[in-house]
């Protein structure tokens, strides 16, 4: 069961008690459904996974299979730098009902090719759920090499790769070895990077894992539709469109600036826990003026 088209890596709003602002996260969970969105990421990166404990990311899990209730595609995070602990969150989300758990390639402790693999074997072979591989180096100090994905790929459980190396020539390798081994009905590739999202579908890519989605899901949703329904210049001109607002939340760690953007337009986001700081007085200009010239504002 492989997944295309649009999943936002939701942010975690916070109460000032610094606790899950659970009325907040169903709203967002709505607002994002309502506004064409296929799949929903809970305790991502974007959700601040690192800074959430294990208890709280489980509940955000709970909270989304049950919000969601069918009307969307539902994704746990569920990646540790401990394939213990990830094991565990895996074989939760299934037990939740999630449609798919996200795996981070484990951070900090930079396993090695055969590590990785035997990693994902270990999770592959614990449940049933359908597995999406995150690889985000620049996050985890360690960058999936294409023969290393591709032998993962093969597990009967994995079904996806969200990409967030932003090399394109890694991309192509990738998708011609996916093409090569007959994978291409078992095994997609998942943009990681909004900014290069229309890029990446243009050699094979079958979507994305969006944060610019948390501000701008109508957009977003119809960006990728565009492109997977053939419309490309609409899907291009939508690129360019967004672009400044790509390149804004991203202008400091994210999801620094997306919790600016959707508190600036009254939506759930709370402060972002330390050791993220907030958004610096300069760069809060900068996402307003993008806002505003969005009409987000």
């Amino acid at each position: 069961m492989t997944f295309e088209g649009v999943a936002v890596a939701m942010v975690t709003p916070f109460t000032a008690n610094d606790e899950i602002d659970e009325e907040g996260f169903r709203e967002n969970i709505n607002f994002l459904i309502d506004n064409g969105i296929d799949g929903l990421l809970a305790a991502g990166t974007t959700g601040e996974s690192a800074t959430i404990t294990v208890d709280e990311q489980r509940k955000l899990i709970d909270i989304l299979v049950d919000e969601v209730d069918g009307r969307a595609t539902t994704i746990a995070g569920a990646g540790s730098n401990s394939s213990k602990e990830a094991l565990n969150l895996v074989q939760h989300s299934e037990d939740a009902g999630a449609d798919y758990a996200l795996v981070i390639t484990p951070y900090y402790n930079k396993p090695q090719a055969h590590g990785l693999v035997e990693h994902y074997r270990a999770i592959n072979d614990s449940s049933d759920i359908p597995i999406i591989l995150y690889n985000v180096p620049s996050r985890t100090g360690t960058d999936m090499d294409v023969e290393t994905i591709l032998k993962i790929a093969n597990f009967e459980n994995v079904v996806a790769i969200k990409e967030a190396n932003p090399d394109l020539s890694k991309t192509s390798t990738l998708q011609k070895g996916i093409y090569d081994n007959n994978l291409e009905d078992e095994f997609v590739i998942l943009s990681g990077n909004d900014d290069l999202t229309v890029p990446m579908m243009s050699i094979g890519a079958k979507g994305v894992v969006s944060v610019v989605g948390n501000v701008d899901p109508l957009r977003t949703s119809k960006m990728v539709h565009s492109f997977l329904d053939g419309d490309i210049e609409t899907a291009t001109n939508l690129h360019f469109e967004l672009y400044d607002l790509m390149k804004v939340l991203f202008c400091e760690s994210n999801p620094v600036p997306t919790k600016f953007a959707l508190n600036t337009m009254n939506k759930p986001a709370g402060h972002v826990r330390l050791p993220l700081g907030e958004l610096t007085d300069t760069n809060q200009i900068k996402v307003k003026n993008v806002l505003k010239d969005l009409k987000l504002i």
